[in-house]
């Protein structure tokens, strides 16, 4: 096992996740980033995303949890008709060390955000040029 400078996010009960976190400290070239993300440090970052003012603090936030711990998230409008929040993608690849329920909370904390202020969904649908004037 490999020694992190950092605290570690304690391991999940036995068959109740499959992020591979051991497998992760193990390796020699793993990229521990994602061990950074404590239930402390989580919940915070889910209370930010609930929060989030803009397109652009979602890009923000976006560009900040790729650089600190490795977490890529995709945010698009469907290529289908978008009527409602469900029509828009949020995806968060997985990764090692990456907990299946935080892949669950990340989405749905986001589309909570987008819900409390709906013009960033707006934003999101207007980067296509859905509103843009001809």
């Amino acid at each position: 096992m490999k020694p992190v400078p950092f605290p570690v996010r304690t391991e999940c009960p036995p068959g109740a996740c499959v992020c591979d976190r051991d497998a992760l400290l193990q390796a020699a070239d793993g990229d521990t980033r994602i061990l950074q993300l404590t239930q402390t440090e989580e919940k915070k970052l889910l209370t930010r995303l609930e929060n989030i003012t803009s397109l652009s603090d979602l890009r923000r936030m976006q560009e900040r949890m790729e650089q600190q711990l490795g977490i890529r998230i995709t945010v698009t409008p469907s290529p289908n008709e978008v009527r409602t929040l469900r029509g828009i993608a949020i995806l968060v690849q997985e990764q090692p060390g990456l907990c299946r329920k935080t892949r669950q909370s990340i989405p749905a904390a986001i589309k909570k955000g987008m819900d409390q202020r709906p013009e960033i969904a707006y934003e999101l649908l207007d980067e296509g040029g859905l509103f843009s004037s001809p």
